[in-house]
Parts: structure tokens; C-alpha cells; sequence
């Protein structure tokens, strides 16, 4: 059978010294206390207790090894020993030790409901047991000391007690403020991964798709009207470059450290180069700007700009020839985006007729990051619409640096108001239908 096994303690090195040490001064001090030969205010003992005697206070020193398991049990076996001392018409000054080092022990592993109880009781027991068996009486000797030295105890017990419950309750909200920072700083990498997803997704979409048109009218111009053929392959020229211009603005933010010079935000000035692009590829675009005088906050007007982008290339591709209406205007504290085009609900702007494309998805994040709505789906009467409502107070107090395309120094000039309609480039006319008027 192991020692664990029979119920016996496993003690450091630490503990057992502590208890060599107890068990020491009581008995050495227990045997001084009764030598006859000291004189107590006049009091002299008439002799030594039996040896078997000492077994009774060197007893409750050894069983201190029990206190982590079963502190209260080990005081009560300390308070036994002390009053059986006592009752040999000995002085239990020294005998006291185990008891006030088991009722630290109770102090500080028990709640102090049960340490008072317990100190309490004991303390009346050895002051009932000195008074009427003691050779001091009841007010004298150890009945007089014992009280400020059981509570110096318990205070010193519950006082660790409380130490260790406060030190314990700081790790854990160390750790607690440790996890929500970790989370936080997930957050923030998952919710930064999302916007330069978006960006990468609407600048290369619609590059590709502006590119994928000119060159679908550059193949069949090419033995036709090879003059047209080169006007296509112009287009897609610029294009590419657009696009490729786009990609090094938002990998420069990424490669640059805080602080350093930043790249401007496309703003309303560049829809008109998108409703270029969008008639060159076949598609006549009209923008309709009914924009206040003072310029609109950059996150507000990249917002904007991205949901147009999107929406046209979504046309472009899809509903290829259909008419477009861009409308921008200002509800209130609200800047309105709307883009419908007149294409076939069979051939609606999302690609799939019910506004659940992942183009959409993320236009309604988008729109949703600045505190916005955003609404998109088949038109009655055909085509598609996309309605984007973006509240500009809220984007205006927010800060505005944590999107991929940071701001510039120079705030945006605000769009006039007023009717432009952009013009189709020759060499795409045969793939999209539809005249259109200059841009303004």
C-alpha cells in the first residue's frame, strides 16, 4: 500500500520543517513551563508531568500535517491536546502553538463563517478547561494571552486568504482582457481580409469585364473594321491600365507603414470614368448628380464609387446593351445611390435574376460598414435595380483610415449637380446597343 493509498500526507520539504519546527518549540516549551524550578508570580509547580504527557501537545503538532486536507479536524485535535495539558495542572502557553498555527490553517482554507465558529469554540474550551484545571485560574496565565494571539491568527489567515482570492481574480481577468484582445485583434484581421477582398474583387472585375467585352468586339472587327479592331484593343488598353493602376494604389496602402504618404480615394468626380468605360463597352450610361455644394465625406464617396463600379460591371456582363441611369442624390443626412438599367429580367444585373450574387454581397457589406442600407433585385417591368442609401454624418465622425485605399491630404471636390450621359466608343457598338450622348 503506498503512502498516498493509507491516507498520509505528501509533504515538501518546506512543510515538513514547519512542522519540525512546531513540534519542537511546543514540546521543548511545554517541558520548560514545567520545570519546577521557575516561579510564576509567586507560583511554583510541584513538578514535571508524566513523559507520556508530552505525547499529548507533541500529538497536535505532528497532525498539522493534515491541515490542507482537513484543517478544522486538525484544530480540534490541537484544542484536545491543549485542554488535556491543561487538565495535568500544567501551563498551556507553549501548547498553544498548535492550536494558533491550525486555526491560521482553518482562517485560511475555510470560509470565515467556519473560522470564526471554530475559534470561538475552541477559544472557550481551553479558557473553561485553564479556569477550572489550571494553576492560574480564570483570568491568569494563558487565560489572559491566548485571546489576542488566536486572533492575530485568524486575522493573519483570512487576510492571506483574501490575498490569494484577489491575486487569483487578477490573473483572470489578465486572462479574460488577454482572450478579448486576441479576439479583437482577429476581428480586426478578418474584418481588414474582407475590405481588400472587396476592393481586389470590384477593381478586378471590372477590369476583366470591360476587357472581356472589347475583346469579344476586337475579334469580330478585326477582319471587318480593322480600324474599329484598333479602337478596341485601345480600350482595352486603357482598361487594363485603369485597373492596373487601381491594384498598385491598394497594394502601396498595404506595403506602407502609418504615417507615411497616402493614396487618394476615388471619389463621385470618377463616375463618369466608369460610365465611359461602361459606354465604350457597349452599354449607354446616364448620371444624374444632385449633390450639395460641400464635398461628402471620402469613405462616403468611395462607397459610392464601389457600388457603381459594381453594378455596371454586373450590367456590362450580364445585360450587355441595356440602358443605365445612375442617380446620386442626398436625402437628408442620406447620400441615395441608385443604378437601374433596362435589361430583361432574364438577363438581370446580378447574373441571377434575385440579387443573391457575391458582387451584391459585397455591396451590402459595404454599405453596411458606413451604418447603410442597400437594396438590389429585378425591376417589374424588366431590368434591375440597385438602391443604396449611406448615411454621411455617421461616415463623416468615423475614422476613415482603416479602409484599404486610405484617404489623401486633399479632400474631394464635390460633383456638380447636373445630367451627363456617356458616350459609346465605336469599336464595342456592335456588341452593345444603343447610341449614346457625350459625357459631361
Amino acid at each position: 500500500m503506498s503512502i498516498r493509498s493509507a491516507g498520509l500526507p505528501s509533504l515538501g520539504w518546506r512543510s515538513a520543517a514547519g512542522i519540525t519546527v512546531v513540534l519542537l518549540l511546543t514540546v521543548i516549551g511545554c517541558y520548560v513551563e514545567a520545570n519546577p524550578a521557575h516561579s510564576y508570580g509567586g507560583l511554583h509547580l510541584t513538578g514535571h508531568p508524566p513523559i507520556a504527557a508530552y505525547l499529548l501537545v507533541a500529538l497536535p503538532a505532528v497532525a498539522l500535517g493534515w491541515c490542507e486536507r482537513a484543517p478544522v479536524a486538525v484544530f480540534c485535535v490541537a484544542v484536545a491536546g491543549d485542554v488535556a495539558w491543561a487538565a495535568f495542572g500544567q501551563i498551556d502557553g507553549a501548547a498553544l502553538v498548535p492550536v494558533i498555527v491550525a486555526l491560521f490553517w482553518v482562517a485560511l482554507t475555510r470560509p470565515r463563517q467556519v473560522a470564526l465558529a471554530a475559534g470561538l469554540a475552541g477559544a472557550a474550551v481551553i479558557f473553561v478547561t485553564e479556569g477550572t484545571l489550571g494553576p492560574f485560574g480564570w483570568l491568569g496565565g494563558p487565560n489572559a494571552t491566548m485571546w489576542p494571539e488566536l486572533l492575530a491568527a485568524g486575522a493573519l489567515g483570512g487576510y492571506v486568504a483574501a490575498r490569494r482570492q484577489w491575486l487569483a481574480a487578477e490573473r483572470d481577468r489578465a486572462a479574460h482582457l488577454e482572450r478579448m484582445r486576441e479576439e479583437e485583434t482577429r476581428r480586426r484581421v478578418d474584418a481588414e481580409r474582407m475590405r481588400i477582398a472587396r476592393e481586389l474583387h470590384d477593381v478586378v472585375a471590372h477590369s476583366m469585364a470591360m476587357i472581356n467585352v472589347q475583346a469579344t468586339a476586337a475579334s469580330v472587327l478585326l477582319t471587318e473594321d480593322p480600324a474599329g479592331a484598333a479602337a478596341a484593343i485601345q480600350a482595352i488598353r486603357g482598361a487594363s491600365k485603369s485597373g492596373l493602376r487601381e491594384l498598385r494604389a491598394i497594394l502601396k496602402v498595404l506595403r506602407d507603414v502609418d504615417g507615411g504618404p497616402q493614396t487618394a480615394v476615388p471619389d463621385l468626380r470618377d463616375i463618369r470614368v466608369l460610365a465611359d468605360a461602361a459606354a465604350a463597352a457597349g452599354t449607354p450610361v446616364t448620371v444624374l448628380a444632385e449633390i450639395a455644394a460641400a464635398p461628402l465625406p471620402p469613405a462616403v464617396a468611395l462607397a459610392a464609387y464601389r457600388i457603381t463600379q459594381e453594378s455596371l460591371t454586373n450590367v456590362v456582363r450580364h445585360a450587355g446593351g441595356a440602358t443605365v441611369t445612375v442617380t446620386l442624390r442626398q436625402d437628408g443626412g442620406d447620400l441615395i445611390v441608385e443604378i437601374i438599367d433596362d435589361g430583361s429580367p432574364a438577363t438581370a444585373a446580378s447574373g441571377e435574376g434575385d440579387g443573391s450574387g457575391a458582387g451584391l454581397a459585397g455591396m451590402r457589406e459595404r454599405a453596411a460598414s458606413l451604418g447603410g442600407t442597400l437594396e438590389a433585385g429585378p425591376r417589374a417591368r424588366g431590368g434591375f435595380a440597385v438602391r443604396a442609401r449611406l448615411p454621411i454624418a455617421a461616415a463623416a465622425a468615423a475614422p476613415t483610415a482603416t479602409d484599404p485605399e486610405r484617404i489623401g491630404t486633399a479632400a474631394p471636390a464635390p460633383m456638380a449637380s447636373g445630367v451627363g450621359r456617356a458616350a459609346p466608343a465605336g469599336p464595342a457598338a456592335g456588341v452593345g446597343a444603343g447610341p449614346v450622348a457625350g459625357s459631361t
